[in-house]
């Protein structure tokens, strides 16, 4: 797949997700990401500005403690590469949002438990802030960049929000699934079926 940068200027939006959640769907371990918006949100709700999107890898929030422990590793290898000195963002990782399951009650959320890598407490903190409004489960189709790209760390790439425009266009970047059509597929099914 090649994606290149579009008319509207869609494909040029990055949405920030912790770097360990990055690390996650591009290693085919999690096809899912919950939202309800950042502080600095100008709606102070999430909204999907763009179907298609980069992944911008953010490191200030994320804790061990806050993933199952058989994810928690990915804290510390994301942290590993990263240091507080650094002036450049890596993005190697492109969103396709297939669906937004929106959560309301416990019940709900309850059925995803063993889909994704966080721990009940933090899963359930996350549906029960802003409590008046859903929880966004964005079910996301995945791709690794062949060649990532660095970007300098501007100050409008930093802060508690959701989503930034890139300011560098990255107008070409070739890129593969990280997961078989047939294995997207079945993953998304199995999540779906949950609902029904």
């Amino acid at each position: 797949m090649l994606v290149t940068s579009g008319s509207d200027g869609s494909e040029q939006v990055a949405l920030k997700e912790w770097a360990s959640a990055v690390q996650a769907l591009k290693e085919g371990k999690l096809i899912m990401i919950m939202r309800k918006g950042g502080i600095a949100e100008e709606t102070r709700d999430f909204r999907l500005v763009s179907p298609r999107f980069f992944l911008l890898p953010a490191y200030e929030h994320q804790r061990r403690e806050l993933l199952k422990p058989e994810y928690q590793e990915l804290v510390d290898q994301t942290l590993g590469e990263w240091s507080s000195g650094q002036d450049f963002l890596r993005i190697d990782t492109y969103a396709e949002a297939v669906d937004d399951i929106e959560v309301t009650d416990q019940e709900q959320l309850d059925k995803l438990r063993d889909l994704h890598i966080w721990t009940d407490t933090f899963a359930e903190e996350r549906l029960k802030w802003k409590r008046k409004q859903p929880l966004h489960v964005l079910l996301l189709r995945v791709f690794r960049l062949e060649q990532p790209v660095e970007v300098p760390l501007r100050p409008a790439y930093t802060g508690c929000k959701s989503w930034v425009k890139l300011e560098e266009d990255i107008a070409e970047a070739a890129m593969k699934p990280v997961l078989t059509d047939e294995q997207f597929h079945e993953e998304m099914v199995n999540i779906r079926k949950r609902f029904d």
